[in-house]
């Protein structure tokens, strides 16, 4: 909250009677950004990675400055196109002066860390896109923020990371004229198709890694469960950045009628929808399926530690029955043992010790107690 209060206090509050006008963000009025502080205003073309002016499909000027952006335009039919990476607070306000951005726009530029969103403000449109980027050497999903400022001759992007590549972007537009001049709804579509196409790799990354974890499941590895559940966060994160879109592309799709949008871009709109659709659906079906996963390894872990009690039970009863046995042998040895001492003391009053028959005496009571114990034991099962 600090750092959001800190980037407000560089944009000037808005009217009170603008501020009531309705509590969404589409206006058909909207406050406009006012000078900024003289401390504030930095060089903005430091950030300025690309500018072009164009007309008909091609590029007519490459203006250094933004004020030369916009004095370049020769009529309603043209537009500038100026991409912006990593602007500070200050250039992005600078911006927003020679674009007349609303206010609420630049706060959530330069706040950033923004869902996927799609705002109009009066004229201008407001996007916020995440692109994507799959590490497979971590497993871990990589997003780039993206700010879009769509107005009708200029298209403003913003970019916090290096990814998406829109100079990819730019290229397959000046290499395609007839989709040029349809317009900035047409770079527009061009940005929305590059970050949902750029979706798919992630899309394989992901697919790749749930393979291997459903052998590595069933091969018993004790690691798995630690990335099962690693890998479930980077698919959550991948739906909070792809899920935003379809609501994004169905509030487009319902503009077409009223801001007139070419026929031919409606169906490139629609294609992006499309795809946009497959990826969400994916993204789904791989949460549902790590779920399962993580079902099945707690069953068959579970199961293993089952065996293994099984097995130290069926242990612990071989050894007991070992040491019935030993012990009933050990009773039975112990008998004549216990006899033979008593009768080998050297006492001089020992009256056995002079019978006739004293040997054979001490012997039948040696095998009598023997047999005695023999067939206690026996019939106890200890032998």
């Amino acid at each position: 909250m600090r750092e959001f209060r800190r980037s407000r206090s560089v944009l000037p509050r808005r009217s009170a009677g603008l501020g009531d006008s309705h509590p969404g963000h589409s206006r058909a009025a909207r406050t406009v950004v006012k000078a900024a502080p003289p401390e504030a205003v930095a060089p903005v073309e430091s950030t300025v990675v690309n500018s072009g002016v164009y007309r008909d499909g091609e590029r007519i000027a490459s203006p250094s400055t933004l004020a030369e952006a916009l004095s370049c335009l020769p009529d309603s039919q043209s537009m500038a196109w100026i991409g912006m990476y990593r602007p500070d607070d200050a250039q992005l306000y600078a911006a927003a002066q020679h674009f007349d951005l609303h206010e609420l726009a630049v706060e959530d530029a330069i706040v950033a860390h923004q869902r996927p969103k799609l705002e109009r403000y009066g004229k201008t449109l407001f996007v916020v896109l995440r692109a994507a980027r799959y590490r497979d050497e971590t497993e871990r999903v990589e997003f780039g923020e993206l700010h879009i400022f769509c107005g009708p001759n200029f298209i403003l992007t913003v970019r916090h990371s290096e990814s998406p590549d829109l100079s990819a972007v730019r290229t397959r537009m000046e290499n395609d004229p007839d989709l040029l001049r349809l317009g900035t709804e047409a770079v527009l579509y061009a940005i929305l198709d590059a970050v949902v196409d750029g979706y798919a790799p992630v899309v394989a990354g992901l697919q790749n890694d749930i393979d291997e974890i459903e052998t590595e499941v069933f091969s018993g590895d004790p690691g798995v469960s630690r990335r099962i559940y690693e890998l479930t966060r980077e698919v959550i994160e991948f739906q909070r950045a792809t899920r935003p879109l379809l609501g994004m592309l169905r509030g487009l799709s319902a503009g077409f009628d009223k801001y007139h949008t070419d026929e031919e871009l409606q169906r490139y709109l629609r294609d992006v929808t499309d795809h946009a659709t497959t990826v969400v659906e994916r993204a789904d079906g791989f949460r549902q399926l790590l779920g399962n996963i993580l079902t099945v390894n707690a069953t068959l872990v579970s199961q293993n530690q089952n065996e293994e009690m099984r097995n130290l039970t069926q242990a612990s009863y071989a050894q007991n029955e070992e040491i019935k046995k030993v012990s009933a042998w050990a009773a039975i040895l112990f008998a004549p043992t216990l006899i033979g001492t008593v009768y080998g003391m050297n006492f001089d009053d020992m009256p056995e010790l002079h019978w006739h028959l004293g040997y054979p005496f001490a012997l039948s009571m040696m095998f009598l107690t023997c047999g005695s114990l023999y067939t206690i034991f026996k019939r106890r099962g200890w032998l």
